[in-house]
């Protein structure tokens, strides 16, 4: 039987993702409680609020974060995002926090969801996980795009080192219209073997970020 295998965080009340982003606040709009005025005797329901930015969580990246005239959200087509044949490239041992495309030249990334998987989502919810994240390199960008990969994810706090404004690898993949998944995790899970990927988020119209329940399949 097939497995699944999830590889998002939980989204939670008051969690930071980005530093110097707002934390979500999730609560009620209708309690169960107040429920109960409007149904019959024992019947009851909730309806929950939940005020956010939209880089919470692990979350996925379309072209329109990061320009003007990109696709949004709403104009991903699904064969960019689901069931996606799947790579996972481990880079646990890294001499230096730049993931450049020498890490990539001996995989098969054509046509494919390429994970990379560093460990660095066992620091979430620490501040460590704010400071010397892992991250690709320009270099490695333009590798993935010109291999024709369909999207990157990664189990850091950035895919760019966040010291360099020009943010290489956004503008690179973004700007070829190859979608980005951040803040990853439990990529160990993953065998080394085929899998599907799936980063599905909600279809929001002028939104070019969303939280997204990203997992995998294996045979």
């Amino acid at each position: 039987m097939p497995t699944l295998l999830d590889l998002s965080h939980t989204v939670e009340h008051g969690m930071i993702t980005y530093k110097g982003l707002p934390a979500p606040i999730i609560c009620d709009y209708l309690s169960r409680e107040e429920s109960r005025q409007h149904y019959a005797e024992g019947v009851e329901f909730n309806i929950g609020k939940i005020e956010m930015v939209a880089n919470t969580g692990t979350y996925i990246d379309s072209p329109f974060h990061r320009y003007a005239h990109g696709k949004d959200l709403s104009e991903l087509p699904l064969t960019s995002l689901a069931d996606l044949e799947g790579v996972l490239v481990h880079v646990v041992d890294r001499k230096s926090r730049g993931i450049t495309r020498e890490a990539f030249k001996e995989v098969n990334v054509r046509g494919k969801a390429v994970l990379v998987h560093t460990e660095w989502s066992q620091h979430w919810r620490t501040d460590q996980y704010f400071e010397g994240h892992p991250f690709l390199t320009k270099d490695a960008a333009e590798y993935l795009t010109d291999q024709g990969v369909k999207i990157v994810g990664i189990d850091t706090y950035n895919i760019d080192d966040t010291t360099d404004g020009t943010r290489p690898v956004h503008s690179t993949l973004l700007g070829n219209e190859i979608p980005i998944v951040e803040h990853l995790t439990g990529l160990a899970q993953i065998p080394n073997r085929d899998f599907r990927f799936f980063a599905v988020p909600v279809k929001v119209k002028g939104f070019g970020t969303f939280p997204i329940r990203a997992f995998a399949i294996t045979p």
